[in-house]
């Protein structure tokens, strides 16, 4: 198999990898993040607990995700994410495993801390550092080619969930969960080439030339960014059909409107793939931080009636800032020490991602509506920061 050392000149071949990736992609997310939103209540009525301590637990593994990510970030700068992303699903499995057998809040606890290293090691910033190993600077396309099959991890997560917990109940569905993942996922893990040392000449070639002082300063804008829309997106996600129905929306509008943000996600990331490709990142990063604020006016202004419309631009907007998380940092830096700078940049986001449900519930809860211009301002607060960085060169 093809060394890759420096990375790949280009993508060709690249197909059987985006499927593999993706698909393991899709089986971490709806295995982890997605699963308490289907089985916070079972798990919380049987232990004897309210589902708002799962869903902590979910948070306390986000943040012990995020403290992993710069060391699982360098070890893929060094040894490649091949091995690394299959034992992830190896402890995402023990996690699920432990989790099945729980009889109280500790137990409860354990199983989400081993969720939580194994999701610092099997989710979207271990994979596009992967990807950046074996294809250097012609990764962007197969980070969007991952992003838009795993961008149905919910689709399918939740009514395969749904359907194992009602016919065999919580435990055998995360039992099941885990078989998947060693039976299916760690073996697909397998089709990622082999890689070896980044060579230092092609890196430098490879790498902008910035200057420490730039370096700092568009890492911590970056920084701010993926922290103010990582905010914005885990917060509206949590609570997006009670705060429809705040503005003014049935019940039923609002549950169809958030049905709309999945494939809205999937189409913006078709956009990317296609339309976008042509144009430096930080202009689809740009126009994504815009469509959340656009959406809030269009539903301050056209009232309930376009609750859908607001819903497509924010699922829009998240499935581009998705593909940035990857894209930008590669476009801005290079390949070079990628995996540890995506690590050090995710530290933000999954400490906001985690804190962004209890914050924009409690805002919901004392300022109404308020707290969706509140996340306007986020977004736009992060489309102000974009502008004040520079492309420096073409992806």
């Amino acid at each position: 198999m093809k060394d890759a050392s420096a990375g790949y000149s280009g993508t060709s071949g690249s197909l059987p990898v985006i499927l593999a990736l993706g698909t393991t992609q899709t089986i971490a997310w709806a295995s982890s993040y997605y699963l308490p939103a289907i089985l916070a209540a079972p798990i919380a009525r049987d232990l004897g607990l309210v589902p708002t301590f799962v869903f902590g637990a979910l948070s306390g593994a986000l943040v012990i995700a995020g403290l992993l990510g710069p060391r699982v970030g360098h070890a893929i700068d060094t040894f490649g994410g091949r091995g690394l992303l299959a034992i992830s699903n190896g402890i995402l499995a023990a996690g699920l495993l432990l989790l099945s057998f729980a009889n109280g809040a500790f137990g409860l606890i354990a199983a989400w801390v081993v969720i939580g290293v194994g999701m610092g090691m099997g989710l979207y910033e271990a994979a596009f550092a992967s990807l950046t190993r074996i294809y250097g600077t012609a990764a962007r396309r197969p980070i969007t080619g991952i992003t838009l099959i795993a961008g149905f991890a919910s689709t399918i997560g939740w009514p395969l969930t749904t359907w194992l917990d009602v016919e065999f109940g919580w435990r055998a569905t995360c039992q099941v969960w885990a078989l998947i993942h060693l039976i299916l996922a760690l073996p697909l893990n397998f089709v990622l080439p082999r890689v070896g040392p980044l060579q230092p000449v092609m890196a430098e070639a490879q790498a902008p030339a910035v200057t420490k002082r730039s370096e700092a300063f568009t890492m911590t804008a970056l920084a701010y960014v993926f922290a103010a829309t990582g905010f914005v997106s885990s917060g509206l996600s949590a609570v997006l059909p009670t705060m429809l129905v705040q503005f003014g929306a049935t019940p039923a509008a609002a549950l169809f409107a958030g049905t709309l943000v999945g494939p809205a996600q999937v189409a913006a990331r078709l956009v990317e793939a296609g339309w976008l490709a042509r144009y430096h990142p930080l202009v689809s990063a740009r126009l994504a931080t815009l469509m959340t604020p656009v959406g809030v006016i269009a539903l301050a202004l056209g009232g309930p009636l376009l609750a859908p419309v607001f819903a497509a631009f924010y699922g829009a907007g998240n499935g581009i800032l998705t593909i940035a998380r990857g894209t930008l940092p590669l476009a801005l830096f290079g390949p070079q020490g990628f995996g540890r700078r995506v690590g050090v940049l995710s530290l933000p986001a999954r400490a906001t991602g985690a804190l962004a449900p209890l914050a924009v519930g409690l805002m919901v809860e004392h300022l109404g509506t308020g707290a969706l211009w509140i996340s306007a301002l986020a977004s736009v607060s992060a489309f102000g920061v974009l502008l004040l960085l520079r492309s420096g060169r073409a992806a």
